[in-house]
């Protein structure tokens, strides 16, 4: 079971292959991809390393310029662009929704009606709920990143107006299933399910019941980093990754840090939280390390902190460990990873 809880944390990361994605769609386009990562403080000569992680603001500075430069919020891949404002047009309307129920028809008839990008469907039988997805001219998003990035979408921006994370049944999609398929984990609090007839997002109809709790003011707020928003409230992990996860974020002190503090903590034994761990298919080191790595794309992403700055604040006794490390995680050094 997940939980439905994400991470608060700005320090989640991202796969390199998404930001891959939309700069390709901009090639695709004829744009200045190179505006794109300047924007992100991207080294291009960085996203041909397939294991990078980028942080989440680099990515939503990549879409933000993206929708700018395209004057597309569908980012290229769709058949028809759809106007840099429209999500915000649509959720000044939104945010005046009763409730849930209303909430998905309102984004159902308003998309289909404003773009011939997409299709948009919501139907409600018996105790399942389902708001489901068409592209008209799938050749259009050969990498599923469109799709994937608007049902993201389509279940925050109503999690966000209800004032709670919305517990998704499951999550379709009607294409193979990716390479890049570890990151569905971060991006959705369900189990993802591939060659499906339609791509949706399944949810219990008892919910659309609940009523909006945003108002025109939270929401002038929210839309000043709502690009920001959808990728930094990641990380939908199962119950004791999550508790040993956030543990870590909490405390920083990746060096000092053992299994048998957070085990205390949690008031196990150090064996039965490595036979959780084992049982949801990660270990203490793994997570450990993935957190440290983390928090080391975060802080490269501002230019203000030298190297020798971040080996510090993450435990290493020198930059040369932490370069090190970088490299084993990201095939890269840390300072090939900025813009030169």
């Amino acid at each position: 079971m997940f939980s439905i809880k994400s991470m608060k944390t700005k320090n989640n990361t991202i796969s390199v292959h998404f930001a891959c994605t939309v700069v390709a769609a901009a090639k695709r386009k004829g744009l200045d991809h190179r505006l794109l990562l300047k924007n992100a403080n991207l080294n291009e000569a960085a996203l041909q390393k397939p294991q990078l992680r980028i942080a989440p603001i680099q990515f939503s500075q990549i879409i933000e310029a993206m929708w700018i430069l395209a004057d597309d919020e569908f980012l290229g891949m769709a058949s028809h662009p759809t106007r840099h404002g429209t999500f915000a047009l649509m959720s000044k309307q939104a945010v005046y929704c009763q409730d849930l129920y209303k909430i998905f028809m309102h984004m159902k008839l308003f998309y289909n009606l404003v773009t011939d990008g997409i299709q948009l469907d919501f139907n409600v039988v018996g105790k399942e709920a389902c708001f489901s997805m068409t592209l008209n001219d799938p050749t259009k998003d050969p990498d599923h990143t469109l799709q994937e990035y608007l049902l993201l979408i389509w279940h925050r921006f109503p999690s966000w107006l209800i004032g709670k994370l919305i517990p998704l049944k499951s999550i379709h999609f009607d294409y193979d299933e990716p390479k890049h398929k570890a990151e569905y984990k971060l991006m959705y609090p369900c189990e993802a399910k591939f060659n499906q007839p339609k791509t949706c997002l399944i949810f219990d109809s008892n919910l659309l019941q609940t009523p909006v709790v945003q108002s025109p003011k939270t929401l002038k707020r929210f839309l000043r980093r709502a690009h920001l928003e959808w990728f930094v409230r990641q990380a939908y992990y199962q119950v004791y990754t999550q508790r040993v996860v956030n543990y870590f974020i909490q405390s920083k002190t990746f060096s000092t840090t053992r299994m048998d503090d957070i085990a205390n903590k949690l008031h196990l034994t150090t064996r039965t939280l490595r036979r959780k761990l084992l049982e949801e298919g990660t270990t203490f080191q793994q997570l450990k390390e993935n957190v440290r790595r983390d928090e080391a794309i975060h802080l490269l992403s501002q230019p203000s902190l030298s190297i020798s700055q971040i080996s510090s604040q993450l435990g290493y006794s020198e930059p040369t460990a932490f370069t090190r490390a970088f490299k084993d995680w990201m095939g890269i050094s840390p300072k090939a990873y900025r813009v030169k």
